[in-house]
Order: C-alpha cells, then structure tokens, then sequence
C-alpha cells in the first residue's frame, strides 16, 4: 500500500463532502468573475485526478475522459475556456466525474508500480515531474480545494 492513499481518502472524503447535496444554483456561484465555482472546482480536482493517472498508466482517454482532463487546467491556470460550460455543472455531472475520477485513481495510488513511481509526467502548473511528485500532489489536492470550497461556501451572498 502507498503511503499516499490515507491522505488522498482523507481530503478527497472531506472535499466531496463539501459538495454533496450543494444545488445546481450553489455549484454555479462565483465570488467574482475571474474565479472558479465550487461546481468549477469540482470538476478540476476530478480533472487532474484523471489527467495525471492516465498519464501515469499511458492510457489513451476517450472523448469524455478527455474533457474531464481538461478542466485540469483549462480556464483554471490558463486563460483558455472551461471545457464546461455553467449550464452544464449540474449536481449529477458534478457527482459522476468525481466518482469517475475516484475509481480512476485509486487502484493506482493503493499499490503503484515502482515504475508509476519513476515516470514523468507533465503537472497541471506545467513542470514535469515524477510519477512520485504526482501522488504526492495528488494527496494534498483535494484539500486545497476543500478550503477554497469552505471559503465560497461562507461568503455572503451565497445561495441559500
């Protein structure tokens, strides 16, 4: 067992239970115009959840998959669109892509191969690194993104 996989269950857990049960109004809310939704949010932790283990394997992506990987970092550390539009960001689109993601990672992180360990891959900021540097990101993401979601959650003017 990897010792990547409590700390990714640990604030995967906590992140998707921030955004359980949240409305297609709540998921959609910004607190400015530039910055991401929670729905938005949602969708890039699933993003590169995708995106880096389907390069750790060298699998090909389908369509689907593939634009789920994009909202690793399009619209989100680019100026490029996000690969989904609001009136898409439903609760169940939200719900699936997560569930998606998850079952798309963690076989990989409980029992990765020294060569997922030592294989490069290109990060959501750009860098190349190791399949080790991704686990590690991996297990610190969601939790990034759970205080941002905790944050958006709180403003004032969030639907109710």
């Amino acid at each position: 067992m990897s010792e990547f996989i409590q700390s990714w269950r640990l604030s995967r857990q906590r992140f998707n239970d921030s955004v359980k049960g949240l409305s297609g109004e709540q998921l959609n809310w910004k607190l400015h115009p530039a910055a991401l939704s929670i729905g938005q949010c949602a969708l890039h932790v699933a993003g590169v959840e995708v995106w880096f283990i389907s390069q750790l394997k060298g699998d090909m992506l389908d369509v689907d998959m593939a634009r789920l990987a994009k909202a690793a970092t399009e619209g989100v550390v680019n100026d490029h669109p996000f690969p989904f539009a609001d009136s898409e960001i439903t609760p169940e689109l939200v719900h699936q892509a997560l569930e998606t993601a998850y079952h798309h990672v963690e076989p990989v992180i409980v029992s990765p191969s020294p060569e997922h360990f030592a294989v490069e891959i290109k990060s959501a900021l750009g860098p190349i690194i190791t399949g080790e540097g991704a686990f590690a990101r991996l297990a610190f993401h969601p939790a990034y993104h759970h205080g941002q979601v905790y944050l958006i959650a709180t403003a004032p003017g969030f639907p109710a």
